[in-house]
């Protein structure tokens, strides 16, 4: 992204407003109330068909995020990595997925993971530079 990390950072914790980046997610609640996610938060959040339980693992800002994510049938880990670059920064993500729900999922729907995360980052691109 032709942008510094601590452009991005702001935007990727700013989970109650994650359904204007990224047209999968429906809905983001932290526990406690708030709008950005902290080192330990936990918050139940929609996407695509799936309710969610996340706590944040890890919180290294502007650097990395990352969070678990439970729900029936699902037992997910998703990681952000936003490297500084002399152009802006690269930002990258991961996630696993286990589970009898995960599995079908990747059988019925091979790439909807990678496209929610593509769009993911787009949104989180367009939010970023606004």
């Amino acid at each position: 992204m032709p942008l510094p990390p601590e452009k991005v950072w702001p935007w990727l914790v700013r989970a109650s407003q994650w359904a204007e980046c990224c047209p999968g997610i429906s809905w983001v609640r932290i526990e406690g109330g708030g709008t950005d996610l902290e080192p330990g938060a936990k918050f139940r959040w929609r996407i695509s068909a799936a309710t969610l339980d996340s706590e944040v693992k890890e919180f290294a800002e502007p650097e990395r995020l990352a969070w678990s994510a439970r729900a029936t049938g699902i037992d997910a880990y998703h990681a952000w990595l936003i490297e500084r670059r002399p152009d802006g920064c690269r930002v990258l993500t991961e996630e696993t997925q286990n589970g009898w729900v995960a599995r079908l999922n990747n059988l019925l729907r091979p790439n909807s993971v990678g496209e929610i995360h593509d769009a993911w980052l787009r949104g989180l691109l367009a939010k970023a530079r606004a």
